[in-house]
């Protein structure tokens, strides 16, 4: 079936993206924070015409799309992280580039690609959606060409990020010809129907395409682009990489791995498992000796991925139910988890737009010159090291809770508890800096513009109420992770 209404959140993105554009080639003094505005809006219209499908049946588009809960989940997901970046942008660009409509563009472009990979059903469907999104990141990573630090940072994630996808299409290459077929469904029946179990063909093939996503994620060891491309990149674009890339990822993992590869989970659970150990460990681990709080939340990032990586573990462990409760649990924890890093960057944004510092050092007294930025950036910090009354406790607590169903990886909770006090460590590192020092000689309390402020407070109460009350999006994550397990309707294919 053809229906092309499915795709008007997305119609209305891309036609916003064309527009913003159009609007700066015919108008090229057009106001940077106008065009930012303008973008900031475009996300709502995207986020809001995405509701219309809350409830809903899921509606397949010719078997290569699938438009249910979980698709409206990460579509207004990814339009709330738009809306927020592009609002955080609105005085930084206008400051620091001549030209805006294209990097707005961009944010809009990134944003639909990650709605595709979270509605896809279908293999290379999903690949040219994760190119849509990772050509947009490239460019944005080095979107300020003078900046060398951005153009290194820029060229080694194009590098990388080549490999990855060519290691990621020789997997789905491996997939078509064991399978022959590349649609999710057709996938697990040809999976399912083999006469022998395990073999080498197939054990290769899932860990190619693990390999694959791994890189689009920054799992250890295919981390290796994330620190740089955080540091170059402006601290806008670190924010929306840090949130948005991520939370893609693991919607494509998560279709992926229950839609496909579910009945094959003997062959890639342990893998997943290791992947997991070894990305909280080295991800907290290294993020001790960083200095830049850029690169120091890349590794904080990569952690926060290895506990993630739990929860796809614990699929292949349990049954269908414990399954379903272990995927709420995960997409609580990528909301509480935008939120906090949104919630630190913008606070980190409006006082690098005042002082141009974004070093630990750089952020020395900032409890005197600026007490809300340092309570926000405190409260993101305690969020991320999973303190009580933030978000991020209250979400690694029902993630963490719904990965022991099985038993099986209770050494996995408990590498992640140990990983949880080394992270605090240099949290508290950072905060050390800003509460407990003198401010930089000149620095004086200054104010932050209102827009940025009001931004800030919104994203800092965010943290506190998922903390809070966390129940209002487990309710909705629980109803989105419903079609991945084909508990409401039974979803054909082409």
């Amino acid at each position: 079936m053809r229906d092309y209404t499915l795709f008007i959140p997305e119609y209305i993105a891309a036609g916003g993206a064309v527009a913003v554009i159009a609007v700066e080639l015919i108008w090229p003094r057009v106001r940077k924070d106008i065009l930012a505005y303008a973008t900031a809006i475009i996300a709502l219209a995207w986020g809001v015409a995405a509701l219309f499908w809350i409830g809903k049946d899921p509606l397949s588009f010719q078997g290569l799309v699938q438009v249910d809960d979980f698709t409206t989940f990460f579509r207004v997901l990814g339009a709330g992280i738009v809306f927020v970046t592009a609002l955080l942008s609105a005085q930084f660009i206008g400051e620091r580039s001549k030209v805006a409509g294209e990097y707005f563009g961009l944010l809009l472009i990134a944003g639909c690609g990650m709605a595709m990979m979270a509605a896809a059903r279908e293999l290379l469907t999903a690949y040219l959606s994760l190119e849509v999104l990772s050509f947009s990141l490239y460019i944005l990573v080095g979107f300020y060409k003078r900046d060398k630090r951005s153009s290194e940072a820029s060229l080694k994630y194009i590098l990388l990020g080549a490999f990855a996808s060519a290691t990621l299409l020789y997997g789905i290459s491996l997939i078509y010809g064991i399978t022959g077929s590349t649609y999710y469904d057709g996938i697990a029946d040809g999976l399912a129907s083999r006469a022998s179990g395990t073999d080498a063909a197939t054990l290769v093939a899932l860990m190619l395409v693990l390999a694959g996503v791994g890189f689009k994620v920054s799992a250890m060891p295919f981390h290796m682009w994330a620190p740089d491309a955080y540091q170059g990149a402006s601290m806008p674009i670190t924010a929306f990489l840090s949130t948005l890339s991520k939370a893609a990822g693991f919607a494509l993992i998560l279709r992926l791995f229950t839609g496909a590869f579910l009945d094959d989970a003997e062959e890639w659970r342990w893998a997943v498992a290791s992947l997991a150990a070894i990305t909280m460990v080295g991800g907290n681990l290294i993020a001790i000796q960083q200095t830049d709080l850029k690169r120091l939340i890349a590794y904080s990032s990569i952690g926060q991925v290895g506990y993630m990586l739990i929860v796809i573990a614990a699929i292949g462990w349990g049954d269908e139910l414990a399954g379903q409760a272990a995927s709420s649990a995960l997409l609580l924890h990528i909301v509480g988890y935008v939120a906090s890093t949104l919630a630190l960057f913008a606070a980190a944004i409006a006082y690098f737009n005042r002082t141009g510092k974004d070093s630990l050092e750089g952020m020395r007294g900032m409890a005197e010159t600026q007490p809300f930025l340092a309570l926000v950036i405190t409260a993101s910090l305690f969020s991320f090291a999973g303190l009580p009354l933030f978000a991020g406790f209250a979400t690694k607590l029902f993630m963490f809770q719904a990965s022991t169903a099985g038993g099986d990886l209770l050494w996995l909770i408990g590498v992640a508890v140990a990983s949880s006090f080394i992270s605090l460590f240099y949290y508290l590192r950072i905060m050390r800096w800003i509460w407990l020092f003198d401010p930089v000689a000149g620095m004086t309390r200054f104010r932050v513009p209102p827009m940025l402020w009001s931004v800030t407070a919104v994203l800092m109460l965010a943290v506190v109420f998922i903390g809070a009350y966390p129940a209002p999006v487990f309710e909705a994550a629980d109803e989105a992770v419903k079609p991945l397990f084909q508990l409401g309707a039974d979803i054909a294919g082409p």
